[in-house]
């Protein structure tokens, strides 16, 4: 029998955790808080991973790797930075374990207290910046531009799989500029990358636009963010870029020498998305089969299930689709045989739309000797048969399609849940029905407050590519420069 989906309608949030895990993608860990990311999910990630890492090449960037550990009195030199972590710190106290001396398993050892209290990586700027500090003395080390793959902790009370856990794999960039001006460019650049990965692998689309003063990054001068529509109607931050100024600079002393000679702090960005773009892939997309994957982040492209009674059926359909899978695979689509003897192909269909392969080819003794195929596309749970002649260029124009297909879909449903609303009461109404709002706001982090008190709604960006058009404040009715995006989030 195929796994079960509970239905999104019934229950959005017992729907995502059943099938993050009945597609294994991942699960709960042993450690609280934690996930194990499984092969079918981390197939996805390594395809997210490479594809920006590719993205962060072509534009000048660098990988390198600092320490998991960092000591305490780092995180302490920026005070704004430490504020906004504080809580979710893990801490390491001690070196070394010892024998219990009433016989019964392991304790700390006293003698092994740490001269100085670490911090396991929430996020990495002061560690990076320490070591900045050797690299750059010239305007001729600058722009330093890296980027690093790595875990961190954040002591989250309440989890989520791939949404919120305590440990989380991630990319951050961190980059070193001679003037404000190239830095915020740099910030600026990054956010539009994030959005374009989106669009063209997610196939999410997402907002741009600047984080208000209360929910920017802490130590940040500015962040920038893209925010996306779940198919509940929250909103979800998919990436954030950060105009650091020259804060970390000063709190660590990072001067270089300008062509002038005179000696000036750096200005700095930090950037980053994370293992939640798993969570956002699977949210903006699934549906009560199973996943709904676009094809340029599938770990498998196309599925090939043969249907056949005797075993003559089977080695001609076998042989006939390793010729198409030779094909498909010369021109880079990932592809998959299921030639499992102990399940009925009904089994393998259900298996296989639960892990939201974007194709599926099915091919039976008449397709056989008929030169055709049936062809199911996941997205639209469609199916048709064709010929075999050409099929490779068909399913290459097929991929295509889907993809196009599925970032049209949620492109719709985020335009159709998406409201300019003026009155308060009316928003305080509608919030509950979930989407984005575009309101007024007289930009006061009292009002901001209030809204977030009495709706649990937030400002998730003040957008980009919204031509600003003045206004009163829903609230106070107060003058507005533009209207800002207001939802509900993750």
């Amino acid at each position: 029998m195929a796994k079960e989906v509970k239905s999104k309608e019934e229950n959005y949030s017992v729907w995502y955790n059943n099938l993050v895990v009945k597609a294994d993608l991942a699960e709960n860990s042993a450690v609280r808080g934690c996930m194990v990311i499984k092969p079918y999910g981390y197939a996805i990630w390594e395809k997210m991973q490479q594809n920006l890492d590719r993205m962060f090449k072509e534009t000048g960037h660098v990988n390198a790797y600092f320490p998991l550990f960092i000591p305490k009195s780092f995180l302490s030199k920026e005070a704004e930075h430490v504020d906004g972590f504080a809580k979710e710190c893990a801490v390491v106290t001690h070196h070394r374990l010892m024998a219990n001396p009433d016989g019964t398993g392991v304790v700390v050892d006293p003698s092994a207290k740490l001269e100085e209290e670490l911090i396991v990586r929430p996020t990495s700027e002061t560690i990076i910046w320490s070591t900045y500090k050797n690299w750059i003395q010239s305007y001729r080390d600058l722009p330093l531009l890296i980027n690093q793959w790595a875990n961190v902790v954040r002591w989250e009370m309440r989890t989520r799989l791939f949404l919120r856990t305590a440990e989380f794999l991630w990319q951050e960039g961190h980059t070193a500029h001679a003037t404000k001006d190239e830095a915020i460019e740099e910030t600026n650049k990054i956010v539009r990358l994030y959005e374009k990965f989106a669009k063209e692998y997610l196939a999410i689309p997402v907002i741009v636009g600047a984080k208000s003063a209360s929910e920017r990054f802490a130590g940040a001068v500015d962040t920038l963010c893209i925010e996306a529509m779940m198919q509940d109607g929250k909103a979800l931050q998919a990436g954030t870029s950060h105009f650091l100024g020259q804060n970390f600079a000063k709190a660590f002393d990072v001067q270089f020498a300008t062509k002038e000679g005179n000696l000036e702090y750096v200005w700095a960005t930090s950037w980053g998305v994370s293992t939640r773009l798993m969570g956002a892939l699977i949210m903006a997309h699934s549906d009560n089969n199973g996943l709904v994957l676009p094809p340029k982040l599938a770990p498998i492209q196309v599925v090939m299930v043969p249907i056949f009674k005797t075993d003559e059926e089977n080695d001609k359909i076998m042989e006939k689709f390793g010729q198409i899978r030779d094909g498909l695979q010369k021109v880079g689509i990932s592809v998959k045989i299921d030639n499992r003897d102990n399940l009925r192909s009904g089994f393998k269909f259900a298996e296989w739309e639960l892990k939201g392969v974007p194709v599926r080819i099915a091919m039976g003794p008449r397709d056989l000797e008929n030169g055709t195929v049936e062809i199911a596309r996941r997205d639209t749970l469609s199916k048709e048969v064709v010929s075999q002649d050409n099929l490779v260029e068909k399913i290459e124009a097929l991929l295509n399609n889907i993809q196009d297909n599925i970032y049209n879909k949620a492109l719709l449903f985020r335009e159709e849940n998406t409201f300019e609303i003026d009155d308060y009461e009316t928003f305080k109404q509608r919030i509950e029905d979930g989407g984005f709002f575009l309101c007024h706001w007289d930009g006061t982090p009292e009002t901001e407050e209030k809204i977030k008190n009495e709706t649990k709604a937030t400002i998730r960006c003040i957008p980009f590519d919204v031509e600003p058009k003045e206004g009163k404040c829903m609230v106070t009715g107060k003058p507005s420069a533009q209207r800002v995006i207001f939802a509900r989030s993750y």
